[in-house]
């Protein structure tokens, strides 16, 4: 069997969207594809979402890629590579994920800054019973940090991890999360772009790998609504001219010793919290899971070694310090997400945005914090509407057309609740 090449993007759906093509496009290369694919819903709708040329013909747009970013793939004889999206004028596709965390990347090289990300997956595991209902994975053994049978009977996840390996992805842990059947996938730190690619090749490989076992993996945000929730973590850091970690101050990390770049960062995260949900948290689902009381990144709030915080601060210092936000998950266009985080802390950076207290409480209790994610995602579209400074930094256009196809989303989904919400999302998310 000869070699091909499968060529995908990421779109505004956090979709995997893509082509095979033959061994001969193994290379530099591009292909077309339309433009109005970002005017199409979870239902497959087709509506006239902005810049997406619905009522404009349905365009093409062009998918380029290069050669040195192609991989080796988990399916046989087959090379995987992601690409960058280009409308018809021959300009970034303003809707285009990674196109906007290339922009955020460097408007933090214009700094002197190269951030430096990783990633926090976790997901749910689901199979049909003999009636072809979507269940719970049974995992009768399974508890908080688990590994082997007693968390994964069946070994899905040994398949995942070694075909990993295979690929080159870097894995820090996997292991078994608090509720059952839920799993958390940590990605090693790599350059920003690099990282979110290995991110969402890895969902779409674990997600194909585990349906091999007969399991529908999902990173949803509340697949079970009386379980805990799925999010996506992102740990930043920023390496300066001199290789050095910017975000150090010394040796010793944690809360009481951050540098003035790091306060600046968490500031920025602080102000632009309740509008960055809608492009972290993009689903109506995703409000189930921001709660108070869940550690899901709910509260405007900071801290140290903390987990009730939203922006939790490392208490290792030198090149590991690192900040970690909490609020996101595995709904949203990771290369946004990433984006949306490093431009909120950006702006705290170069508006010199004050740095609240840090948080005192315990956050199940009481907490010191008295904002929270807006209530819904219809609130979340509006705050991000109306904060015209990180709208316009990660891209006007992507945020435009995200407002407008995640209000079409809230309509279609008014009245849909548990395993019927559940279900609207699984097999994509």
């Amino acid at each position: 069997m000869g070699e091909r090449l499968r060529l995908l993007f990421c779109d505004h759906l956090n979709l995997a969207r893509g082509k095979y093509l033959p061994a001969s496009k193994i290379g530099d290369g591009a292909s077309r594809f339309c433009q109005s694919t970002f005017a199409v819903t979870y239902d497959k709708d087709l509506i006239p979402s902005p810049g997406s040329m619905m009522l404009d013909g349905l365009p093409d747009m062009e998918a380029r890629y290069v050669a040195s970013e192609i991989r080796d793939g988990w399916e046989p004889e087959t090379k995987i590579v992601v690409s960058d999206l280009y409308g018809a004028d021959g300009n970034p596709l303003a809707m285009c994920g990674r196109g906007a965390l290339k922009r955020a990347v460097a408007d933090w090289g214009r700094m002197g800054l190269t951030p430096k990300v990783g990633l926090e997956l976790e997901a749910y595991a689901f199979r049909r019973d003999d009636t072809g209902r979507l269940v719970p994975y049974d995992t009768p053994g399974a508890y908080v940090y688990s590994t082997g049978r007693l968390a994964d009977p069946d070994g899905f996840m040994d398949a995942i991890w070694f075909s990993a390996e295979e690929m080159g992805f870097s894995l820090e842990v996997m292991t078994s999360e608090y509720d059952s059947p839920q799993f958390e996938f940590t990605l090693t730190y790599d350059d920003a772009v690099r990282a979110v690619d290995d991110a969402f090749l890895f969902r779409l490989m674990a997600r194909e790998i585990a349906l091999d076992h007969g399991i529908v993996l999902t990173f949803m945000p509340k697949p079970i609504l009386e379980k805990g929730g799925n999010g996506l973590h992102v740990n930043f850091s920023f390496t300066d001219k001199a290789g050095n970690n910017a975000l150090a101050n010394g040796e010793t990390g944690g809360p009481h010793n951050l540098n003035d770049l790091a306060r600046g960062c968490i500031a920025g995260l602080m102000k632009h919290h309740a509008s960055m949900a809608a492009l972290v948290a993009p689903t109506v689902n995703s409000y189930r899971r921001l709660q108070p009381a869940t550690l899901s990144g709910y509260w405007c709030n900071w801290g140290g070694d903390h987990r009730g915080v939203t922006t939790r601060i490392s208490s290792e210092g030198g090149k590991k310090a690192r900040i970690e936000h909490r609020m996101g998950d595995g709904s949203a266009n990771p290369y946004t997400h990433v984006a949306a985080v490093l431009q909120a802390a950006r702006l705290g950076v170069a508006n010199g945005y004050e740095l609240p207290p840090m948080e005192t409480g315990d956050c199940f209790e009481s907490q010191d914090a008295s904002e929270g994610v807006p209530e819904n995602l219809g609130a979340a579209l509006d705050a991000l509407e109306a904060d015209a400074a990180l709208a316009d930094a990660v891209g006007r256009g992507l945020c435009d057309n995200l407002v407008f196809m995640k209000r079409d989303e809230i309509g279609k989904t008014a009245e849909l609740e548990g395993e019927a919400l559940r279900d609207f999302y699984i097999h994509y998310l």
